[in-house]
């Protein structure tokens, strides 16, 4: 007996048996073309051994397969074309075949067919209709082959490729294999593709192909265009344990879903009609073409497959809740399922009249325009609602898609709600993305407001569920929802449920693709990679005689904000800003030299402070690069009126696009582009801004875009703890699981709570219930709520109006959100609800005075440096992770301030912000202060360039001189040559001191 053949050619017959039910075994040299018959041969998955000396290099054909197919369908249009010999007329022909193909992709020329002379040319037959038998004999007519050890070039005729797949004689797939048993993984097949497969063969032009594999016993890659060295392949992986690779399989080989599932005659039609496409984008500041073939990642297909059989098992009425992480290609996902629904049916009808796209962004709005494109005309199919006429509109005139924005998405509901209840709507929520700028979400919030109670710094995902907590969810509406971090709400009321054994339920994502899986394959960077802290240190002054007292806590935050605001911090963090990004982003060539960077500031202000430091210092190191600043709205800085597009010198719409431009590099920023903004040349972040939670996971995750050139990410944080960022990130590197659901029951003790106060009476609760809903005038209404505020402020002191107040509002928030998801209702709490939305705005809060009003006067800043940290990577908790339902409680009492003196508050300040503690703290303050400048200062070469050259070369001999002291100092002082040498802000602050000492004296 043959041992197993573990070879690289026993992988090629491993995949054609499974394929064809053959080896694939090429025919002898010399021998006449055989055409496999079927159904004969076939065997597999319904494929057909094809035979390498039947391709024709020139044409780029299978010539034998395409005949065969031609004469079984189309008899008339194949002996009209003389196919069976070579002769002038199917010359012709093939190069119109070939022209039509580079010219519009094999998936197009596929899907409609060609026009050659006065022949319409079928080149494949798609899904038939259910009970179309004509249809359904022209499908099964289609020949999908599979040729081993394809020679395809006509210059190095000898280079052959692995497996080719081809349709009717049209090639669609290539494959290079590899096998880890003889020591060669998909890594080499990946290499092989890039090195020696020359792009321009005519096989290997865009489009002419659907998609080239790299392939082995563990994993699948794919690439859509193949160009050399820069060719980008991505993974075909399912994924296991929540991150990158395959599940081990009892069957078999770890990918053989590749061809056991994905290459199938029927998940192949269905991946050709409904999610390839060759798709033109053009550059608008250019006007230049670019073509892009689009092919779906796994996670992509599995996914859209997925929803698309449960709506057609289950019907209208069900929730689906997607976490797919940020940068995994969300808006296909979501493009290809709405193109979809549309066609979607269940015992002959269709599930959805309409679909409808909630979304923000621009580029979704485009794809699913270039998705709808291949299969239907977009005008006739999809439309923009913008107000509340548009869908009864779009809907008589027979628009399948409709395409609306947050803000007019309350509108879209109520009419589905009222005029529509006898239609069945696909609701899809691409909510992940807020609007990049804070006046869009001033907008939002307005629109909203009357849906539910605002809070403070919403996300687009809060404002979604207060929308739908505001509105019952409709049963004639099925909700899609992608996040790729979902809060509790979220999960309760679109994740799917699971009851426990111990009596609770979780709630879970109907279908996950993991931020561990998508750093795992590379499809996204782990921005917490290279991690690095920056601490400040300060010293501060009391500069008055008293030493009074203050609130200790607030004086705290008001002293760090000042520190951190004051001119002399921005001037010494932009410096060190800009230093890195010069010695260690662009010195470093990172994103082949293309890298940008964002400054994330927690304020207007000092973002404008940070955008006029960065001009200045980077004009003092000649630097060729700019800074843009971005924040919204008028700002009045040094009495002057401006806005990001005075300061800029261009318009605000053009930020996103200039920063790709040279000479911007920097993007400073107060709240904008820090959600839903998509920008792979940014590779480093300089954050100024106290994150935590999902801001923070969404901030730092802009960085995450993957670029051909792109292999790392930087952060210099000067404000956030490590453990701070990572429990912010923990709950969704891996599936984020609701612990269980929030409990209704609390909602009964918090109206016994809230009665228990007496602020109100039953009599009064009904009866401005009954005079709103009978539409009452408003002077009505006001005497019974002020009559209530009068009981508040008389009969509670200030630990029971807030204990109240605060009760009343959790109330109104657990209400507002469980009322939408609840199998029942509760006229009680609907009565109390509507009283409460009345009374709380009306509720004065316990005034409470400022005991830290006045610090700022009394201090003064004496010392400032900041030192950065260990450069860290934050490694995640490999585990799913559970998050807590919405806290249904409430109450709470006013807090007491801890007064200090002024002296104890500064005193504690500067210990907690520390400073260098230097053994002979007066020697070092001599030689910094007297010897080192001297010993600098008689430098000859220094004294020179002092002399004969300019400030800037002068500084650089500076340097170069301090650098010569300090070493000779490293016999003496040990402790000033190693902060010089590993502390970089107070080599900075050394150097300049030094410079300014030494510079003046000539």
């Amino acid at each position: 007996m043959k041992p197993t053949d573990t070879s690289e050619a026993g992988l090629e017959t491993l995949i054609c048996r499974a394929l064809t039910g053959s080896d694939c075994t090429p025919r002898p040299a010399g021998a006449p073309p055989v055409v496999a018959e079927m159904p004969a041969a076939y065997g597999g998955v319904g494929w057909l051994p094809g035979d390498p000396a039947d391709y024709d290099r020139e044409y780029c054909v299978d010539i034998v397969q395409l005949a065969a197919f031609l004469r079984a369908t189309q008899p008339r249009v194949a002996e009209a074309l003389e196919l069976d010999h070579d002769s002038p007329t199917r010359r012709k022909f093939l190069a119109r075949l070939q022209g039509e193909v580079s010219k519009r992709g094999v998936v197009d020329v596929l899907r409609g067919g060609i026009q050659h002379g006065p022949y319409r040319i079928e080149l494949f037959y798609g899904t038939p209709s259910p009970g179309n038998e004509q249809a359904q004999a022209l499908y099964e007519q289609n020949r999908f082959t599979v040729t081993r050890q394809l020679r395809y070039s006509r210059d190095e005729t000898q280079r052959a490729l692995d497996l080719a797949l081809f349709i009717n004689g049209l090639p669609v797939f290539t494959f290079e294999l590899k096998n880890r048993l003889t020591k060669q993984t998909v890594h080499d097949a990946i290499e092989q593709y890039r090195r020696d497969r020359n792009p321009r063969e005519k096989l290997f032009e865009l489009g002419r192909c659907v998609a080239h594999f790299a392939v082995d016993d563990d994993e699948v890659w794919f690439c859509t265009h193949l160009a050399g060295k820069a060719s980008w392949f991505l993974p075909f992986n399912k994924g296991w344990n929540d991150g990158a690779g395959n599940p081990p399989n009892p069957q078999g080989l770890k990918t053989d879903y590749l061809w056991r599932e994905i290459l199938t005659r029927e998940s192949l039609t269905d991946i050709l009609e409904n999610y390839a496409q060759l798709v033109e984008e053009k550059d608008l500041k250019t006007g230049k073409k670019r073509r892009r073939q689009i092919f779906p990642r796994y996670h992509q297909l599995d996914v859209v497959r997925k929803l698309l059989a449960d709506a057609a098992e289950h019907g209208v009425g069900r929730r689906y809740l997607i976490q797919h992480s940020a940068g995994s290609g969300k808006s296909n996902s979501i493009a290809w399922l709405a193109q979809q629904l549309i066609g979607l049916a269940k015992d002959g009808k269709p599930v959805f009249d309409s679909i409808i796209v909630v979304t923000d962004r621009r580029i979704l709005d485009q794809q699913i325009r270039d998705t709808i494109k291949q299969f239907a005309q977009v005008s006739a199919t999809v439309g923009h609602a913008e107000h509340s006429g548009d869908l009864r509109r779009f809907i008589e005139s027979g628009k399948k898609i409709i395409i609306t924005t947050l803000q007019k998405f309350p509108f879209i509901l109520d009419e589905i709600g009222s005029s529509h209840r006898g239609r069945r709507f696909a609701i899809l929520i691409d909510e992940a993305h807020s609007s990049q700028g804070g006046r869009t979400a001033v907008k939002m919030s307005m629109a909203l407001s009357e849906a539910g109670a605002e809070e403070e710094d919403e996300s687009f995902e809060d404002q979604i569920n207060r929308l739908m907590e505001a509105r019952k969810l409709l049963p004639n509406a099925s909700y899609f929802a992608f996040t790729a971090t979902p809060k509790n709400k979220t999960l309760e009321i679109f994740g799917t449920p699971g009851p426990q054994p111990d009596g609770t339920v979780k709630h879970r994502p109907f279908h996950s693709y993991t931020m561990k899986q998508a750093i795992g394959e590379g499809f996204i960077l782990d921005v917490l990679a290279n991690y690095t802290p920056v601490k400040s240190y300060y010293k501060l002054i009391k500069k008055i005689e008293d030493d009074p007292e203050f609130d200790k806590k607030k004086a705290q935050k008001k002293l760090r904000r000042y520190v951190e605001g004051h001119e002399h911090a921005i001037q010494l963090k932009a410096e060190i800003m800009v230093d890195h990004f010069h010695e260690q982003v662009i010195a470093k060539g990172k994103i082949g030299g293309q890298a940008r960077a964002m400054v994330v500031t927690g304020s207007i202000e000092r973002a404008i402070k940070y955008f006029y430091a960065f001009q200045a210092y980077l004009q003092e190191r000649k630097s060729p690069y700019r800074a843009i600043v971005a924040f919204s709205g008028e700002h009045e800085y040094g009495g002057v009126k401006v806005t990001e597009a005075s300061l800029n010198g261009f318009p605000s719409s053009q930020i996103a696009d200039k920063i790709r431009e040279e000479p911007y590099r920097f993007l400073i920023c107060a709240d904008k582009f820090q959600t839903g903004y998509d920008e792979p040349l940014l590779h480093t972040m300089y954050v100024d801004k106290v994150l935590s939670g999902v801001k923070a996971v969404q901030t730092l995750s802009r960085l995450n875009r993957a670029h051909p050139q792109k292999h790392d990410t930087f952060v210099l944080d000067f404000v956030n703890d490590p453990e701070e960022i990572q429990a912010a990130f923990e709950p969704y590197y891996r599936t984020t699981i609701l612990a269980d659901e929030t409990d209704p029951n609390k909602l009964h003790d918090l109206k016994a709570e809230l009665d228990g106060y007496q602020v109100y009476a039953p009599e009064q609760v009904d009866e401005l219930v009954r005079l709103y809903l009978s539409g009452a005038d408003r002077d009505q209404l006001d005497p019974i709520l002020d009559a209530c505020v009068a009981i508040y402020l008389e009969n509670l002191d200030e630990d029971g109006q807030v204990d109240f107040k605060s009760k009343a509002k959790g109330f109104l928030r657990t209400y507002n959100f469980l009322s939408s998801i609840l199998p029942y209702t509760n006229a009680e709490w609907e009565k109390l609800s509507i009283f409460l939305n009345f009374l709380v705005p009306k509720l004065p809060v316990p005034k409470e005075e400022d005991l830290s009003k006045g610090i700022l006067e009394a201090i003064d800043m004496d010392s400032y440096r900041v030192e950065k940290q260990a450069t860290m990577q934050i490694a995640l908790p490999d585990a799913d992770a559970e998050i807590d339902p919405v806290p249904a409680g409430g109450g709470g009492h006013k807090l007491e301030p801890e007064l200090d003196r002024l002296s104890n508050i500064i005193e504690e300040f500067n210990s907690l912000f520390g400073n260098i503690p230097w053994s002979d703290a007066d020697r070092v303050r001599r030689l910094i202060t007297e010897e080192i400048p001297a010993r600098v200062a008689a430098d000859t070469a220094y004294q020179n360039a002092r002399q004969h050259s300019d400030e800037q070369n002068a500084r650089i001999e500076h340097d170069k001189a301090l650098v010569r002291v300090i070493t000779a100092l490293l016999k003496d002082d040990t402790e000033l040559f190693k902060q010089f040498s590993d502390n970089p802000s107070f080599k900075q602050w050394l150097s300049r001191r030094t410079f300014e000492q030494t510079y003046r004296k000539r």
